[in-house]
């Protein structure tokens, strides 16, 4: 078994603060918290400037949050609907 040297270069507090704001925002990602996702990458963006990763990240966020938003607008007006069904039959 040979042994394999590894040179790990310390991280600038701007790669770790980077680090921390995209690493937060994957997890809301995961729990459908796309807001806070994307305010997540909108910080991660301050300490890389111009991130092609990040951009494309706010981006996506922003569409989901209107797929999100066109969503409630339809189904909002159904439960009312429903709503009202119930209450009239009742």
């Amino acid at each position: 078994m040979t042994h394999h040297e590894e040179h790990y270069e310390p991280l600038t507090h701007e790669q770790l603060k980077y680090r921390e704001h995209t690493e937060r925002a994957a997890h809301f990602i995961k729990i459908d918290l796309f807001r806070s996702a994307r305010e997540e990458y909108k910080a991660a963006l301050k300490y890389s400037p111009g991130d092609p990763f990040s951009v494309r990240q706010i981006d996506e966020m922003n569409a989901n949050i209107q797929r999100d938003k066109k969503t409630v607008l339809v189904l909002a007006p159904l439960v009312i609907i429903l709503i009202i069904a119930v209450a009239l039959l009742a």
